[in-house]
């Protein structure tokens, strides 16, 4: 039996796409409960009722951040086995099925997380940078040793051990996967276990995610000079890996023509300077505070 959690704000469109996604699960509909964790959506919580239209649990959690609307679903979890996703996230048919098959030899799966445009005829630049740089958990996990919570399964017996989400600002996922494995808890990744995610359309959208990813990212990693300078060192990479990772984007399989290659480039170039002026902020703002 398996807890499937949603954290949502907002977005009625992809919380409709994805509760029909986990309908059509091969694992038997009977063996899995699904929980939203509505963050108080601007839009109301009578909308997002009618869009859920009793094919979940759903419950309202006013403070802000997904780490706690995650957590405020997870509490009302009856079930062992928890299986965490996004509610902008298309998961696979079978995602359930080999997650938990997963799970069988791993504390804590991390699975792969496949990104599609808008309109597969006019893919923007942005979305053409996503379809090569997004979501790549297999890196994560192997090297970094985090999956993204748009795609988990662990046991509630672990977050019993572990404890919940961080709600300070911290990136949450980093955090919690980081604090579990330093339990002890195996993480592990599996690529059959697919979750398919958006690609952002806008620039805006982009750099919305990524000042909050980096600002989360300086206060999980900086706590002393010697992070300070690991963190300088960090930003100042950022332009020269612009240059480093152009051959990437020129031989991506994920792009068909030369438009969207240099579309790509260009936000790979303005995304790195940006996130590099970004990182000195963070930096000198907290120095001088």
């Amino acid at each position: 039996m398996i807890s499937v959690i949603v954290p949502h704000y907002n977005d009625l469109i992809g919380l409709d796409r994805c509760l029909e996604a986990l309908q059509r699960q091969t694992y038997p509909r009977d063996c899995f409960e699904i929980i939203v964790g509505d963050n108080n959506s601007a839009v109301g919580v009578e909308a997002v009722a009618q869009i859920v239209a009793g094919r979940a649990q759903l419950t309202v959690v006013t403070e802000k951040g997904a780490g706690p609307a995650r957590n405020g679903a997870l509490a009302l979890a009856r079930f062992d086995v928890l299986a965490l996703t996004d509610s902008d996230c298309v998961p696979d048919p079978k995602w359930l099925e080999n997650g938990v098959k997963a799970l069988e030899n791993l504390d804590l799966v991390g699975g792969r997380m496949d990104v599609f445009p808008g309109d597969p005829s006019n893919i923007l630049p942005v979305e053409a940078f996503e379809l090569v740089f997004a979501f790549d958990n297999r890196n994560y996990i192997l090297k970094d040793g985090f999956s993204v919570t748009a795609n988990l399964f662990t046991r509630r017996s672990i977050f019993k051990r572990v404890g919940y989400f961080s709600s300070l600002g911290l990136s949450e996922d980093v955090e919690w996967c980081r604090r579990a494995t330093s339990f002890g808890f195996r993480l592990g990744y599996q690529d059959d276990v697919v979750v398919a995610h958006p690609a952002r359309p806008t620039w805006a959208d982009m750099w919305k995610k990524t000042l909050r990813s980096d600002t989360e990212m300086y206060n999980l990693k900086v706590s002393s000079n010697v992070a300070r300078i690991r963190w300088l060192v960090r930003i100042l990479g950022y332009p020269v890996s612009a240059i480093v990772h152009t051959p990437k984007v020129l031989m991506s399989r994920n792009l068909n023509h030369i438009g969207q290659r240099f579309g790509a480039l260009g936000v790979l170039y303005r995304i790195r300077f940006q996130r590099s002026a970004l990182g000195f902020r963070l930096l000198f703002s907290n120095i001088f505070a």
